[in-house]
């Protein structure tokens, strides 16, 4: 058992407000990192969402069809790609433009 009576004195009690308690310092750490990882995950599945799920459909199109069906799809996918990711630039390119006129 720990002798706590030498921190239970004012002295004790005057050092430990002087050094700081650290009890949660590492719990926090730990939450904080728990919450980038998060939201790395929820970035890259908003980024690469559809095209997985797209790849998904067309590897699925390939194994119960034809290899012609499938090439089809693909094309369509990459079409609808580069036109999310054509919209994407379009809405950064928006917020830009408001974020200087704010500045402004």
């Amino acid at each position: 058992m720990k002798n706590t009576t030498m921190m239970n004195t004012k002295a004790g009690r005057m050092l430990r407000r002087l050094v700081g308690e650290e009890t949660g310092a590492v719990m926090m750490e730990y939450v904080i990192l728990a919450v980038l990882i998060a939201a790395a995950a929820v970035v890259a599945i908003a980024y690469f969402g559809r095209t997985i799920v797209g790849e998904a459909n067309v590897a699925t199109s390939a194994m119960a069809t034809g290899g012609n069906e499938a090439a089809d799809k693909q094309n369509e996918i990459k079409e609808k790609s580069n036109t999310y990711k054509q919209e994407a630039v379009d809405v950064n390119k928006k917020f830009s433009d408001a974020k200087e006129d704010a500045v402004k």
